[in-house]
């Protein structure tokens, strides 16, 4: 599954063009390295997010095509999150 379709389905991120936007701009690593909307990932894959002063750290556990909204955190796994300061 592609990790821009991955992180909408999983409701991390709320829209595909918002995942794909994150992407682009360099704020999704898979496994250490910043991922383009298109790289597939798999279950056990770690996936790092940044959110403005936040850092989400997952490990992937399945890739569902399609998830219920009340199940989408059952997908990974909350490795760590960390906020900081904003930077200016």
């Amino acid at each position: 599954m592609r990790i821009d379709k991955f992180l909408k389905v999983s409701r991390i991120i709320k829209r595909r063009t918002v995942a794909r936007g994150a992407c682009d701009d360099g704020r999704v690593r898979v496994n250490g390295h910043v991922a383009k909307p298109g790289r597939e990932v798999e279950p056990e894959d770690r996936v790092e997010v940044e959110f403005g002063n936040r850092i989400l750290e997952i490990e992937i556990l399945q890739t569902p095509s399609h998830v219920p909204a009340a199940k989408a955190q059952e997908t990974y796994r909350v490795i760590r999150e960390d906020y900081h300061e904003d930077r200016e």
